[in-house]
């Protein structure tokens, strides 16, 4: 299924308080290669690109209490309406559509819980080039502690289904579009989850070593907050850059 689908994450982007130490960071973890910005409207956003195709975007945010932090674009066929559907179905629009020169259409919301992703309607870019590859964005994860609301919220803005699997103690869900996981949901049960913690959508990148790289990211300044862990699917890790914007890194099992 193309990343350009509608309902499918599409993009994801970095808003930071230090965009020259993120390009290095990044740049030096993943093996990234920043891209100059398109011109003064671009407002000093990069493009980071692996092996000559695009994987991820980064700009500077405000120092007005914003964290840094990465979000997840999910295709839409038509921001604006893809903004009303949020509302109905409850949600907050942060930012009204917008024009993102000439690459495409944006917007950025909220869920019911507080959880932060935008849409992305593509003009003359699609989204990302490259995907499920050692440096390349490969899962997307909603992490909330109102998996039945999600569920009401996402179907009813994303026309998602939902597939339950257990993973005691929780139950994971997968969305699906055309019966095809896009996306998942990990449900914020237990004592694990700091009470601070608002609910999240969480950007995975592949990696070829997952103890290798969390070692390289704590090397670069980074913070290993959920060190490398077996998983059914494979062996991940959270990270935190210098910035302190969080992600994860997964070595998917087989590969």
């Amino acid at each position: 299924m193309s990343v350009a689908a509608a309902g499918v994450p599409a993009w994801v982007d970095l808003g930071t308080s230090d965009l020259p130490g993120a390009i290095r960071f990044y740049g030096e973890l993943f093996g990234w290669s920043a891209q100059p910005p398109d011109g003064p409207d671009a407002e000093g956003y990069t493009l980071f690109s692996k092996d000559d195709k695009l994987v991820a975007g980064a700009g500077s945010v405000s120092t007005g209490g914003q964290p840094p932090t990465w979000t997840t674009y999910i295709g839409t066929l038509d921001a604006q309406a893809s903004a009303k559907l949020v509302e109905s179905a409850g949600g907050t629009v942060l930012m009204p559509p917008f024009d993102v020169l000439d690459r495409g259409r944006a917007a950025v919301f909220t869920d019911p819980a507080g959880a932060s992703f935008a849409v992305w309607q593509p003009l003359s870019m699609a989204g990302a080039e490259l995907a499920n590859v050692p440096g390349s964005l490969c899962w997307n994860e909603l992490t909330t502690r109102d998996p039945e609301g999600a569920k009401e919220f996402y179907g009813a803005v994303f026309d998602w289904e939902c597939r339950d699997t257990p993973f005691p103690p929780i139950m994971y869900t997968e969305w699906l579009v055309e019966q095809q996981p896009v996306a998942g949901m990990m449900p914020m049960v237990g004592d694990d989850w700091p009470a601070d913690l608002p609910a999240h959508w969480m950007v995975y990148f592949a990696v070829n070593d997952c103890d290798a790289t969390a070692a390289h990211a704590a090397a670069l300044g980074g913070t290993v907050s959920v060190p490398p862990t077996d998983l059914p699917h494979g062996r991940f890790a959270v990270l935190n850059d210098p910035q302190g914007a969080f992600f994860s890194v997964i070595r998917i099992a087989g590969d």
